[in-house]
């Protein structure tokens, strides 16, 4: 006997996936890598959310700075970065002239302001005590020390990275200077990030950043401008009315203007609980002194900024307040707007465009 070996027919040939099974293939690809991409930024947002919040301001005053710049440069004819020294000197005079002039009446209103709150509110308590109406509403009211300790635990709780005072100023140290570095050479971190891209879309995205940081530089330039006519205007008007602490509470004001809708209920919390320790008539004066400059402000110079940069819906920038302010804390609630803007551009112009192929002309 002897073994024979068992033959099998030979495998065909294995055959060439077609053009469309590659562009199948390369779309699948895609698809995993973007979700890949989308799990890693939600990782990082999750893991890194303070630092990013910190980034995302570090630019913010990077793109001031660099529009500032930019309108000295097309009116004088200066070189840009003469210019943004330029800026960055008259921001530093003003500030610290500022500061130096006005420093100690801000560090004594300060003070007295944590102590007229709780004051005011056992005030408030009391007077609410004597109708059994509103009693249910002082029962609501928190107590003056836990008062106390919350708008002492305000500041260190508002940093976007570290915590505490000392934690507060450095973040307001690293975006200064990591925003100065960011305004002095653009192009070199622009470029940095489009080489990130594939190279067939890398105009598109240099397009997209372009569009950004205009949208943002309009919509800073006129947020700043409005924020201070809200402090003046608010200050200005407390004093007028005979209301104690008016330059502090105007500073307030005009910061917290920043954040819409919830930045001015904040700011108008304190000035009429001061008011109400001088009577009810003086607390309806202030209500109505704040209505009449987010009235201002609401009809007059957001239209004007929106008209420049990116009209957000007011039900939708309180809903991403919402989200951001979960997700992000107050650090989220206060950056809610720009994030909003920088979403809608991008949706707009990846999605609705080049997606969806919906390209609107623009009017002439």
């Amino acid at each position: 006997m002897h073994d024979e070996k068992s033959t099998y027919p030979p495998s065909p040939p294995k055959a060439k996936p077609t053009p469309s099974q590659r562009r199948l293939m390369r779309r699948h690809a895609l698809i995993d890598g973007m979700a890949v991409l989308f799990l890693a930024l939600a990782a990082a947002v999750v893991i890194a959310a303070d630092a990013l919040m910190l980034l995302f301001a570090c630019i913010l005053f990077a793109i001031l700075l660099y529009k500032l710049s930019a309108i000295l440069q097309r009116r004088f004819g200066w070189n840009r970065k003469l210019a943004l020294v330029a800026v960055v000197l008259a921001l530093a005079a003003i500030i610290g002239l500022g500061g130096w002039a006005m420093a100690p009446q801000i560090s004594e209103q300060s003070s007295e302001l944590a102590k007229q709150i709780p004051a005011s509110i056992e005030r408030l308590q009391q007077e609410v005590q004597r109708h059994p109406l509103l009693r249910k509403i002082a029962s609501e009211l928190p107590d003056p020390k836990q008062m106390t300790q919350q708008m002492s635990q305000m500041v260190p709780n508002a940093g976007l990275f570290f915590g505490g005072v000392l934690g507060a100023i450095g973040n307001v140290v690293i975006i200064v200077f990591v925003g100065i570095y960011f305004a002095f050479s653009p192009g070199v971190y622009k470029k940095g990030f489009v080489r990130l891209v594939p190279p067939a879309k890398r105009e598109r995205a240099t397009q997209v950043l372009d569009t950004l940081g205009d949208n943002l530089a309009r919509w800073l330039v006129g947020k700043t401008i409005s924020m201070v006519i809200v402090g003046v205007a608010t200050a200005a008007g407390l004093t007028m009315l005979g209301v104690p602490l008016g330059l502090i509470l105007g500073i307030i004001a005009g910061l917290l203007d920043f954040i819409p809708y919830v930045g001015p209920i904040i700011a108008g919390v304190p000035a009429v609980l001061i008011a109400l320790s001088m009577g009810p008539d003086m607390a309806l004066y202030v209500i109505l002194l704040f209505l009449a400059v987010q009235t201002l402000e609401g009809y007059i110079l957001q239209p004007l900024v929106e008209a420049r940069a990116v009209e957000i819906p007011p039900a939708l920038t309180i809903v991403m307040q919402l989200v951001f302010g979960m997700l992000l804390g107050f650090a989220g609630v206060a950056l809610a707007t720009p994030l909003t803007a920088v979403l809608m551009v991008l949706v707009n112009m990846l999605y609705v465009e080049d997606i969806l192929g919906d390209r609107q002309k623009e009017d002439s």
